[in-house]
């Protein structure tokens, strides 16, 4: 297989994965007694765990060296909490409060929040595309929040309450373990990050009592472990040896795409025109912040 055919398909596939784990996410809230809590940790023990063990097959001496590391340690629980944590249980809530697309979309905006703090920490004004990304981003955030009328809510309050705290958990997500990621591997971190967020949860497997689930819940929760965060992330890391990542960041409109695609289908979710042209306009956004600078002395500093 063609290695760049090879890298596309892996981004693609894996970003698929994870659209159809937020419509996964939205069919267990709809038909089942799911907590949110109880569900996020079970999502983060199990991915966490087997995240690791298929991190100490691969990269063994990566996860060695870096639990060897009081400082990585420290730096690991809070990447755990206020990224990993914060960003899957929020997200969660906004499914819950609207829909697997209109949380999927809303997620979307987390490159704003990276390039405020980006401009804010350069102390340099953002290039003239990002500003312009950020002013469509905000349109579009708002015509998903109103449906485009100025005189009302489309979404709940605590809808978009939570779905930009997910924004800006994922962007906690892309900024906080650069460095990680670089000397020890973004698989090792994420795992070891999601199983420490997991066992935060823990006390609420024992002062809450077991939900009500069928053979076809249990299998819809199989799913959001293994394909919706374990192939997802493998799959969709792995593809940046083969393309470059900005494809990787592009391909990644493939998630808000499947989630409603399969939430508008079978879950018949409410996601309007409107909705889709809101949602449109930040995946636009996020598209216009992959655009490389025409200003190489500009583009070094960043």
């Amino acid at each position: 297989m063609n290695q760049r055919y090879k890298g596309l398909t892996l981004a693609a596939v894996g970003a698929c994965f994870w659209g159809a784990s937020g419509t996964a996410v939205e069919f267990l809230f709809s038909s089942t007694n799911v907590n949110t809590a109880w569900l996020v940790g079970l999502r983060l023990l199990f991915s966490g765990a087997l995240l690791m063990i298929y991190a100490c097959w691969k990269y063994l001496d990566q996860v060695k060296a870096m639990l060897h590391d009081k400082k990585v340690i420290i730096m690991l629980i809070i990447f755990a909490f206020l990224g990993k944590g914060s960003s899957q249980l929020s997200y969660f809530v906004a499914v819950k409060y609207s829909n697997a697309p209109t949380a999927t979309v809303i997620q979307f905006l987390a490159p704003v929040f990276i390039i405020i703090y980006s401009s804010l920490r350069s102390k340099m004004w953002p290039r003239r595309i990002d500003a312009i990304s950020i002013v469509v981003a905000v349109v579009g955030t708002f015509i998903l929040a109103t449906g485009g009328r100025f005189d009302q809510l489309a979404l709940s309050p605590l809808a978009c309450f939570w779905g930009l705290i997910a924004a800006f958990s994922e962007a906690i997500n892309t900024v906080l373990p650069g460095k990680l990621f670089k000397k020890y591997g973004p698989i090792p971190v994420i795992g070891a990050a999601m199983l420490v967020a997991g066992i935060a949860f823990l006390p609420i497997y024992f002062t809450q009592p077991m939900p009500k689930l069928a053979p076809v819940d249990v299998w819809v929760m199989v799913y959001i472990i293994i394909g919706g965060t374990l192939l997802a992330y493998t799959m969709y890391l792995s593809s940046v040896q083969y393309i470059e990542p900005s494809t990787v960041g592009m391909l990644g409109a493939f998630e808000p795409l499947i989630a409603t695609i399969l939430s508008v289908s079978l879950l018949h979710a409410d996601f309007g025109p409107m909705d889709m042209f809101g949602g449109f306009l930040i995946i636009v956004a996020t598209f216009m912040q992959l655009m490389p600078s025409r200003n190489p002395i500009k583009k070094n500093n960043e």
